[in-house]
């Protein structure tokens, strides 16, 4: 999806409509149109990038302290037992809108939002092999 189809870059560009929550020029916070759970925010970058991997460093950086700023208002205004920062990359990780985008869902015991093991916590990996998965990524991490 590029830029002039995204539906995100219209809410940033002021074409379409939104419920702005907060904006600090890097990043836009906004009320999700599909509201799974009520008080459930968005927070994108103003700038089109398509996933994780497109941002900058700062405006990662950005995303994560809006969503940090909006959770604690959502704390206060909804006062959530619970709170998911939920955030897809790719086809398979379930992303719909390809912009870069952090949920914010307040969350509560049985609001009927999918679990994160729908069959069950998985067992425990043995320390060998996710040592040898730490040592990989250690060996491609950015500086």
């Amino acid at each position: 999806m590029n830029a002039a189809a995204c539906p995100f870059c219209t809410i940033v560009a002021g074409e379409a409509p939104a419920a702005i929550v907060a904006d600090d020029g890097t990043v836009l916070a906004f009320m999700d149109l599909r509201q799974a759970v009520p008080g459930h925010v968005l927070v994108v970058p103003r700038r089109h990038a398509p996933d994780i991997y497109a941002l900058t460093p700062e405006e990662a950086a950005a995303a994560m302290r809006m969503a940090q700023q909006v959770a604690h208002a959502l704390r206060v205004e909804f006062d959530p037992p619970g709170l998911n920062l939920w955030q897809s990359n790719g086809d398979a990780g379930g992303q719909e809108v390809f912009h870069f985008h952090l949920h914010v869902q307040p969350r509560r015991v049985g609001d009927g939002l999918m679990r994160v093991y729908p069959d069950g916590v998985p067992s425990a990996t043995k320390v060998a092999e996710l040592e040898t998965m730490a040592q990989a990524l250690r060996s491609r991490l950015r500086g």
